[in-house]
């Protein structure tokens, strides 16, 4: 499943392929390898979006 996630595949599509009928399974027993594409998407949205900072106003 690494080499999946590693190649682009989401979650919702590993947890298609290995039968799994949803997530959550899928990401308990995957996040080791998923959080790091979950991370560099992250990243590459900030890029896009650049990042907004919060503020709270009065």
């Amino acid at each position: 499943m690494s080499l999946l996630s590693d190649h682009g595949l989401s979650l919702e599509q590993i947890a298609d392929l290995v039968g799994h009928a949803g997530t959550t399974v899928t990401g308990t027993v995957y996040r080791h390898q998923l959080r790091p594409v979950l991370l560099d998407g992250a990243t590459a949205m900030d890029r896009i979006f650049g990042t907004v900072p919060v503020t709270q106003e009065s």
